[in-house]
């Protein structure tokens, strides 16, 4: 798991498409300091495991279905990505649960220099949408971030200038794909509340009583 606050971005030294997949080599720095093989590392929000690695890079091989699911298969040689290495127990949580499964891709609709802030606007696809809700967290790329508003589907974010330019944030282009994982515990909810077997006082009206929908 991840907590979606980048350590550091990375950049893509090599991309080889494979019949079954594809292999990326990345050129980073921190995260290698205490890096191990079958380590697993945040790669723009995709969960990845380190096969190889020297002090200036590590080797990632990405599945067929990964590529399927991903903004993956658009990367290149050059392409920067975001950072993160698998949290341990005494890690601060100070971003939310980050599992590095992508739901889908969305992609970047408009970007708005406030002050302050950076609204940025993002597109994704209609079904992916219920697991979406105002102050409700969000993983675009990895990164972490809070749901200001949603309406159809379309969400939008405000982003510190700190996150804007320590993440590849800064360098989206409008139009450009990313990688979307919602929040886990609506998923959860979901699950659980449409179950059979739930004998629980927990329900939807309960959710949307306590302030939860």
């Amino acid at each position: 798991m991840f907590t979606g606050i980048i350590e550091e971005i990375g950049k893509i030294a090599e991309y080889t498409k494979l019949s079954d997949g594809a292999r990326l080599k990345i050129s980073c720095k921190e995260i290698l300091d205490d890096i191990k093989i079958g380590d697993s590392v945040s790669v723009n929000g995709c969960c990845q495991t380190v096969v190889e690695f020297t002090k200036d890079y590590f080797i990632a091989d990405i599945s067929e279905e990964t590529l399927k699911v991903t903004n993956f298969g658009d990367i290149k040689s050059g392409y920067s990505v975001n950072l993160e290495r698998a949290l341990t127990p005494t890690t601060r949580m100070g971003g939310h649960i980050v599992q590095g499964h992508i739901d889908c891709t969305g992609k970047l609709i408009s970007v708005e220099k406030m002050s302050g802030f950076y609204n940025m606007r993002f597109e994704i696809p209609e079904k992916n949408t219920r697991y979406v809700v105002n102050k409700g967290s969000i993983a675009v790329n990895g990164i972490s971030l809070t749901v200001a508003n949603m309406e159809n589907n379309i969400f939008s974010v405000a982003v510190i200038p700190h996150t804007y330019s320590g993440t590849t944030l800064a360098k989206l282009n409008i139009g450009e794909s990313v990688n979307i994982e919602t929040d886990i515990l609506g998923r959860y909810v979901e699950k659980f509340l449409s179950s059979d077997n739930n004998s629980s006082k927990l329900s939807e009206n309960f959710l949307r009583e306590n302030g939860f929908i």
